[in-house]
């Protein structure tokens, strides 16, 4: 025998939004509302994860007790004005409500009253609704890999003056993610840095150990200059590894200051192959932007004694398991794996497509530089590396 469909009250609704905006999954919501997690699933996609705002009624409007005082005065005969004044409402208003729920002879207090709740229920359109130019420059970035928020800002600055052509990143989080507006297709949230089915709390997490393997004679970040803190000038470079399947790396760069992003080919993870990388990078450089490196404390960078006699340049090292101490360049990894997701091989990929991925990074607008570029942010006139 089927199943009946579980349904939920609106009470039960806010229950599975509140509970998954504070990280707790399907399974457990799910055990608590004595629900299947699929259909605890359904009801937060169809939202997107994002909890609805709430159906609150305009003070301004008729309520059902004013609505029945309506009927008992139409039954007595007074007129559109007497009732208005017995109301202290306008005569247009009691006329309109009358004339939209079939006039005086047939009208009924909880009908009117249930026909006004169920209007005021109906989706208002939303700024991307009603401007298809917007919506397609909105599409058109997303594209790019452009993050909400850059889209946001950049239209700030594209059309400082007008309103019609700007838009918040939450709305355009909203477009994609709620699926039941159908705005902005859900396919589009591919091109997001994080290719998640719905909004997700940030309290989730996926935990788990670190192995690590002290670097011999490295110098501690703790040891690095204030100024270097600081994001006073260009040329402090953070760097890390980002990993592909079959063993594949790559190795990134991202300037402190500018957020500007070197992507450089690795032969391999082992330290002989990441220092003849890095070399060929700084030397490539202006002594002016070869000031200092921070790394964590993979042993790939064993030979970073070498690394500073060759270049000039001075390695920091992170504490162990620590990478928000190289915040920077994390969140740059972030960005990279929108172009090579996990499990990507990334032999395939030249130098010259890696320049390619490295130039849309540093040609995008970021909130952290009042959305001008990284290369804005970089003298044009030097070419950083080829």
């Amino acid at each position: 025998m089927k199943r009946a469909k579980r349904t939920f009250s609106q009470d039960e609704k806010n229950f599975i939004f509140d509970l998954w905006k504070q990280g707790v999954g399907f399974s457990d919501i799910g055990k608590l509302l004595a629900a299947a997690p699929g259909t605890v699933f359904t009801v937060l996609r169809d939202r997107g994860g994002i909890k609805p705002a709430p159906q609150a009624r305009n003070t301004q409007h008729l309520t059902l007790a004013e609505r029945e005082e309506i009927r008992v005065a139409l039954s007595a005969k007074m007129s559109f004005r007497a009732i208005a004044r017995m109301l202290d409402r306008s005569p247009s208003t009691i006329s309109r409500e009358v004339a939209r729920n079939r006039g005086r002879r047939y009208y009924k207090a909880v009908d009117a009253d249930n026909r006004a709740k169920r209007l005021a229920k109906r989706p208002k359109p939303g700024v991307l609704e009603l401007n298809p130019q917007l919506r397609q420059i909105v599409m058109d970035k997303l594209e790019l890999k452009w993050s909400p928020e850059q889209i946001s800002g950049w239209l700030g600055v594209q059309y400082p003056r007008a309103k019609r052509m700007q838009v918040s990143h939450e709305t355009i989080y909203k477009a994609m993610y709620v699926r039941a507006k159908g705005i902005i297709h859900h396919s589009f949230t591919q091109h997001l840095r994080r290719k998640k089915p719905m909004r997700h709390s940030r309290y989730h997490r996926r935990s788990g150990d670190r192995s690590f393997t002290n670097i011999v004679n490295g110098v501690s970040i703790h040891e690095r200059s204030k100024h270097i803190e600081n994001r006073k000038s260009l040329g402090h470079w953070e760097g890390d590894l980002v990993s592909g399947s079959k063993n594949t790396h790559i190795a990134t760069l991202v300037d402190r200051k500018s957020r500007f992003t070197i992507i450089l080919k690795l032969a391999g993870k082992d330290a002989e192959s990441v220092y003849a990388a890095l070399v060929g990078a700084f030397q490539q450089m202006p002594v002016e932007y070869r000031k200092s490196l921070t790394w964590d404390r993979g042993m790939e960078l064993a030979k970073h004694a070498e690394l500073t006699r060759k270049t000039g340049i001075p390695v920091y090292f992170c504490d162990p398991q620590c990478p928000w101490q190289r915040g920077t360049n994390e969140n740059t990894n972030s960005l990279i794996r929108q172009y090579f997701p996990r499990k990507t091989d990334l032999s395939p990929h030249s130098q010259e497509i890696l320049n390619y991925v490295a130039t849309q990074l540093n040609e995008r607008p970021r909130k952290t530089l009042k959305f001008k570029t990284p290369s804005h942010m970089i003298d044009k006139g030097v070419a950083i590396i080829t």
